[in-house]
């Protein structure tokens, strides 16, 4: 099975986590891309709204006739449904592939379960391979670089890059997080950085896979 269709079926069963008459939050990305389509396709008429995670994704369901509301007017969520670049055993995350990680850990934060969709290629041993993405205030981003730096990995500006909130993305190289909760928590703490995509204190609930087999339904490890 090609990616694309494993991160279609992994896509479609996280229908089975919607609530008729709900306000759900939404990610952004390709593999979310279906999940909006199958969502419309399936559940369109019953979903009362939902909240995104970045424009396009805004975009894409309103374009399907379902309701965007702001989180401020909602407060708290159900359900929010997102992908992510990688995931360990414990459903800890690297995000922000997209550019929008600080919207997609706010949604997050204001949910009461969190399923993730991807294909069988995001599930690792240890995360870091994928860059870990950091948004930065632009006039902090060397400040900022340098702190990374100090934690071993290696920061690069993503070139042409400005996210929804008008700030600039710094991709983390050549890391091997072995305590996701501890990096987490180190890189919050420079000053400049708004946030970053490392989804550890806040991990999945539930990790769909799309896999040659059909869809894998994994659980936090112990």
């Amino acid at each position: 099975m090609n990616p694309e269709d494993k991160k279609r079926i992994a896509a479609e069963a996280a229908i089975d986590y919607v609530k008729p008459d709900s306000i759900i939050g939404v990610g952004t990305g390709s593999t979310v891309n279906y999940f909006i389509d199958s969502l419309a396709a399936k559940m369109g008429g019953q979903v009362k709204a939902a909240v995104s995670s970045s424009e396009a994704s805004s975009e894409r369901l309103r374009g399907h006739g379902i309701r965007v509301v702001d989180l401020n007017e909602i407060g708290k969520l159900d359900l929010y449904v997102d992908g992510a670049d990688e995931s360990n055993a414990q459903l800890q995350l690297i995000k922000g592939g997209g550019g929008a990680l600080t919207r997609e850990k706010i949604v997050a934060a204001a949910s009461d379960q969190f399923v993730c969709i991807a294909d069988d290629s995001k599930l690792v041993d240890v995360l870091g391979a994928f860059p870990l993405p950091v948004e930065v205030i632009p006039m902090a981003r060397e400040l900022v670089a340098g702190a990374l730096r100090a934690l071993g990995g290696d920061p690069r500006l993503r070139d042409g890059i400005i996210t929804d909130n008008g700030n600039q993305i710094l991709d983390l190289h050549g890391l091997e997080i072995s305590d996701a909760l501890d990096l987490e928590t180190r890189i919050n703490q420079i000053a400049g950085v708004v946030c970053v995509g490392l989804f550890a204190h806040r991990p999945a609930d539930v990790l769909i896979l799309g896999t040659d087999d059909g869809v894998r339904i994994c659980h936090p490890a112990a």
